[in-house]
């Protein structure tokens, strides 16, 4: 009996390596994390650029508001054009995160065109991550675009 033992386990062996049944669901099981990584990845570069587009959006928004009050010769602070870029950041049709956002506008220290007043605004935004499995946290974004409003001083006007 000793002798068949090893023709019984070579052919054991070679129908456990012929055998295919399962190979397809070891292949999944070895493919789905990086597939799934790449399509969350996907979903990722999305998120990323709609939040991209608004904030661009945002800052247009809120230099519209500061020209059409400078316009109307309300001289407005750069807190106040910050506070309304800051709600129109949160409200819709950006509904951007609160707590992710923050909109600052200053005062620019060159003031490249006479007879106007040159001013920043910067939106910084925290972009939710939908990578969190893969140990990717909020990915962060900046936008700065300048703002020309006219020059409301006396000095400017030539009074």
């Amino acid at each position: 009996m000793r002798r068949f033992a090893p023709k019984l386990l070579g052919k054991t062996l070679a129908k456990l390596r012929d055998d295919t049944r399962g190979a397809a669901i070891i292949e999944f099981a070895l493919l789905a994390p990086a597939m799934f990584a790449l399509l969350l990845g996907v979903l990722q570069i999305g998120l990323g650029m709609h939040a991209y587009n608004s904030m661009r959006s945002i800052a247009a928004d809120t230099a519209r508001y500061a020209v059409t009050n400078y316009q109307t010769n309300t001289a407005l602070s750069a807190t106040a054009i910050q506070n309304q870029g800051q709600s129109i950041a949160i409200s819709p049709p950006y509904a951007l995160i609160s707590d992710n956002v923050v909109v600052t506008v200053e005062d620019s220290a060159v003031q490249r065109v006479t007879g106007a007043s040159e001013m920043t605004i910067t939106i910084d935004y925290r972009v939710p991550t939908v990578l969190s499995v893969i140990g990717i946290d909020t990915i962060p974004l900046h936008y700065s675009r300048p703002i020309f409003v006219v020059d409301l001083t006396p000095a400017a006007s030539g009074a």
